[in-house]
């Protein structure tokens, strides 16, 4: 089984009933949960709102491709409300899931990059990433996750 760590993060509506049904969803499309951090309120980073941020980590063992979980939640994503992604902007949304590792796997593609080339330089992917996986090493960086926070 691989483990997947995903970054679940919202700042419209009902924060804490969309993490809880991205989390539903999670489990129905990706597999089981090995570990599921607290939610964190956090302010909103590479913008500007009025909004604050839940956020939260969770650690997927699954079977699935890194590309397979990519786009199961960008589906998911969608059918929760949230409109289009874009590289270079950010904005309040519904819903945001990010895939922020993958085992040990390192990959730079179009599509996807593992790990998240900018998880170690966020405050609110590492303080929960922090709280499940401590010793979660990047495999770039080759730092341990709580040594990054």
């Amino acid at each position: 089984m691989n483990k997947v760590y995903l970054s679940l993060g919202t700042n419209l509506g009902n924060k804490r009933a969309h993490l809880l049904q991205a989390i539903g969803y999670i489990a129905e499309k990706i597999g089981s949960f090995s570990a599921i951090s607290s939610v964190y309120e956090t302010k909103p980073w590479g913008f500007e709102s009025e909004n604050d941020f839940l956020n939260m980590m969770v650690c997927v063992e699954t079977r699935l491709s890194p590309i397979e979980i990519l786009t199961i939640t960008q589906s998911i994503e969608k059918e929760m409300g949230r409109t289009q992604k874009t590289n270079h902007s950010y904005h309040d949304r519904i819903i945001d899931i990010d895939l922020i590792a993958y085992n040990d796997l390192i990959l730079q593609s179009e599509r996807l990059q593992l790990p998240h080339p900018l998880f170690h330089q966020r405050r609110f992917v590492l303080e929960p990433f922090n709280e499940i996986a401590p010793d979660f090493v990047h495999p770039v960086l080759h730092k341990k996750v709580k040594v990054l926070f």
